[in-house]
């Protein structure tokens, strides 16, 4: 066998699994980055290593293939945060740093601390690479970690401040296992009885509901949801991470259900007699903190990760499999029903239609500065088909996840799971992964600042998509904890906690090689929109809105749960 540099060897490893871009700061691995000239893979260089890994995580969550970052030493704590929302979000990254060279432990070393267990509580696997010998077995077990079960991120630290530790020569053989190219590597069917039981309690129910999670995306089950539900006649509430599982114009869907919601999705999930789970950790948000079901609400419980089933709700039934593969078992097997659940059926259409007179008059608003709803609706009507929205997390994900309809084939959402700041640098992964989709952004000024110098690298490679900026000059979400905490009286008296500088943001874009559009009347936003679409560079959308615009509390069917 011919002897192969340690750099050369990933980047042959790399090409061999599919990977088409690696997101980087200088200096990790340069001749693992030269190497690569010629092999299709681009070297996206940012600004940040937070914003490499979630550039490389907005990568793995539109293609489903591990998205690659790395970092030198001195910057691997700033990798190490930035996975925690690849790790929140099941998503398969890989990443590469450098690492204490054994001869440099504990002397002070330039730069150098031992940051290791920073990775744990942010990766599904964290493994030191201290030889050359190792890179074969640990890199094909990185891939493996990173897609199969629940996918996840991965850590490989090289020992090293650059990976000094593989800088030579060693015969090494490549081999490419071809399923850890892609989530799902496996798909696994479950026990053909409990599919049968699960049949048998759904029909029985009068009330049930379908809930899909993140799960579904990353199976490939959108279909299939919708395909059953419309078999068995079944509502169908999604998480954040599955909205476009079924079109929000669909007459079973009732849109995003939780704290992030539609009060008729709440509604409908809080007053079901079974909940069927299909890929959802239910976790706080998609359940309001565990408020909607309703403590001792029956559960079908889905999921490939057996961990997960039972841990918030106990189950009546718990199916162990792969989504797609689990729902196909179940429309072989089931009959045609839902007949007795005509009121079931009827009362929840009502809950769709009192949501929408009542967020009408602010989707239609007309008023300066614009209502955030109002931007929403023009999204909604510009986003073309099989178009990707991507999304932060707090007011930006409440109102993505509540106000914009996905209406046409192949729309989705990829959102923020909880790091602010994620949106902007996510997006450009996005773009990276699917460079002929168009991809819009939607986030606040709050969380486009985190990373914004990121317009030079969407500028400098050309990653053509849209930002829609909601720019209320403020964390808008967090004046009314201020205003309470004064005592309820919201007199500004709390801004600086709250507020930032009046920017135009179009004209930040201008001078960082994009486009900018500043909006500030409603009825200019759909010729804004038409224009960043076709722009073929970068577009900024400013849009000027009301810092008082809040979005309403969620529903729990407690006294005042609000709309």
């Amino acid at each position: 066998m011919p002897k192969i540099s340690g750099p050369r060897f990933i980047a042959e490893t790399l090409r061999g699994y599919g990977v088409t871009h690696i997101f980087y700061v200088p200096q990790m691995l340069l001749e693992t980055l030269t190497a690569m000239e010629g092999m299709g893979i681009r070297r996206v260089m940012t600004h940040g290593e937070k914003s490499a890994a979630y550039m490389a995580d907005g990568y793995a969550r539109a293609t489903g293939k591990p998205g690659v970052c790395m970092a030198q030493h001195v910057g691997a704590s700033n990798l190490a945060a930035g996975l925690k929302d690849a790790y929140l979000a099941c998503s398969p990254v890989i990443a590469l740093t450098g690492g204490p060279a054994p001869l440099a432990r504990h002397r002070h070393a330039y730069q150098e601390l031992e940051d290791f267990t920073q990775f744990e509580p942010t990766t599904k696997f964290n493994a030191h690479v201290d030889h050359i010998a190792r890179l074969p077995d640990m890199l094909r077990q990185a891939f493996r970690e990173a897609t199969t079960g629940a996918p996840g991120p991965v850590h490989l630290q090289i020992s090293g401040h650059h990976a000094e530790s593989i800088m030579t020569e060693a015969e090494l053989e490549l081999r490419v296992e071809d399923q850890f190219r892609q989530v799902p590597p496996y798909r696994p069917a479950a026990d053909e009885a409990s599919v049968t039981r699960a049949l048998s309690l759904l029909d029985a129910a009068e009330r049930p509901v379908i809930v899909a999670g993140g799960g579904v995306a990353w199976s490939g089950a959108q279909a299939e949801v919708v395909a059953l539900a419309e078999k068995l006649q079944i509502p169908v509430a999604t998480s954040l991470n599955a909205k476009g599982a079924i079109s929000d114009t669909h007459p079973l869907a009732v849109g995003v259900v939780g704290t992030y919601s539609r009060t008729c999705a709440n509604r409908t999930v809080g007053e079901s007699d079974l909940v069927f789970y299909i890929g959802s950790h239910t976790g706080g948000q998609v359940t309001a903190r565990w408020q909607i079901p309703k403590p001792g609400t029956p559960v079908i419980h889905l999921d490939i990760d057996s961990r997960e089933i039972g841990r918030n709700y106990p189950t009546q039934l718990a199916l162990l499999g792969d989504a797609k593969t689990v729902l196909q078992q179940m429309l072989a097997a089931a009959g045609t029903g839902g007949a007795k659940r005509a009121p079931w059926l009827a009362a929840v259409r009502g809950f769709v239609e009192d949501w929408r007179v009542a967020v009408a008059a602010n989707l239609n608003s007309e008023a300066v500065p614009m209502r955030p709803e109002r931007v929403c609706r023009e999204i909604t009507r510009a986003l073309p088909e099989g178009a990707v929205l991507v999304c932060d997390t707090g007011h930006s994900g409440i109102w993505a996840g509540a106000m914009v309809e996905f209406t046409r084939p192949g729309q989705r959402l990829i959102r923020c799971a909880g790091s602010l700041g994620w949106g902007f640098p996510g997006a450009l992964g996005v773009k990276c992964a699917l460079p002929d989709t168009p991809v819009v952004c939607f986030t606040g000024d709050g969380g486009f600042y985190y990373h914004l110098a990121e317009l030079e690298t969407a500028a400098r490679y050309g990653i053509n998509l849209v930002v829609v900026v909601n720019n209320n000059s403020s964390l808008n979400q967090e004046i009314p904890h201020f205003d309470k905490a004064y005592g309820g009286d919201p007199d500004e008296r709390g801004r600086e906690m709250w507020g930032f500088s009046n920017v135009n943001f179009a004209k930040v874009a201008e001078s960082l090689g994009c486009v900018g559009i500043r909006v500030e009347k409603p009825a200019d936003m759909p010729k804004a929109m038409e224009r960043a679409l076709t722009a073929g560079k970068p577009v900024v959308i400013d849009v000027v809105t009301d810092h008082r615009a809040f979005s309403p509390k969620t529903w729990t069917g407690a006294a005042g749960g609000g709309h």
